[in-house]
């Protein structure tokens, strides 16, 4: 057994190569061998996402706090709140992050398939996260 106090662990500052705007990474956490599950809790100021990316066993993300979005390649943007549970299957392409506005927190739970979880790829652009932003209603 292993008890990892909280704490313990320093918060990483996310990756620009990985992640658009301001991002956080606190208490990672990984089974012991021969577990293979691992996660962070990570949080997304306004406006900041992921890059496109896939996972070779998929995903699980429990939305604790905040307003996100995420979106499967050729899927609409879908609004993420508290409490919801986004499964994401083995190697399909997504992303996640915050609302424009709206600050996100959530705990990500991956396994590693020979030592890798995740394989990442290009930045989701503006007009991509965009694309679940509502129209502002035309004034009259």
């Amino acid at each position: 057994m292993r008890i990892e106090r909280n704490g313990s662990r320093p918060s990483a500052k996310g990756s620009a190569e990985f992640f658009t705007g301001s991002v956080r990474l606190d208490a990672p956490f990984a089974a012991l061998a021969p577990g293979r599950v691992g996660g962070a809790i990570v949080t997304f100021e306004p406006g900041a996402r992921t890059a496109w990316h896939t996972h070779p066993l998929g995903q699980t993300l429990i939305v604790l706090s905040g307003l996100g979005r995420t979106q499967v390649e050729g899927g609409p943007v879908e609004e993420i709140r508290p409490g919801d549970v986004v499964t994401c299957p083995a190697r399909v392409r997504h992303w996640h992050g915050a609302s424009p506005s709206t600050a996100m927190s959530h705990v990500a739970i991956v396994e590693a398939l020979h030592g890798k979880n995740v394989d990442w790829m290009e930045h989701v652009t503006d007009e991509q996260y965009n694309a679940g932003s509502k129209p502002a209603p035309e004034s009259e």
